[in-house]
């Protein structure tokens, strides 16, 4: 198992938002949205089924980023 520089906050990330340029809030891993008990269950075991088929091969975290400016939203895969 790797560590994810933003999920364990040894880090920050900007991105930019493609629809209105302001700068994205990371809302953090996409797969804690997925249900309520995501949050909790192995984030390897997660990523077998994430939407992401090389995200566990690659090292990859896949984080939510929101723009509070106009709602536009996206994941960005995080390496970890």
């Amino acid at each position: 198992m790797t560590l994810c520089p933003l999920c364990n906050g040894l880090r920050k990330i900007y991105v930019a938002c493609p629809e209105c340029d302001s700068e994205m809030k990371d809302m953090g891993k996409a797969m804690d949205y997925d249900d309520k008990y995501s949050a909790y269950m192995d984030i390897d075991i997660l990523k077998q089924n994430d939407g992401f088929p090389e995200s566990l091969k690659k090292g990859q975290c896949p984080h939510l980023m929101k723009c509070l400016k106009c709602q536009h939203d996206e994941v960005i895969l995080v390496k970890e």
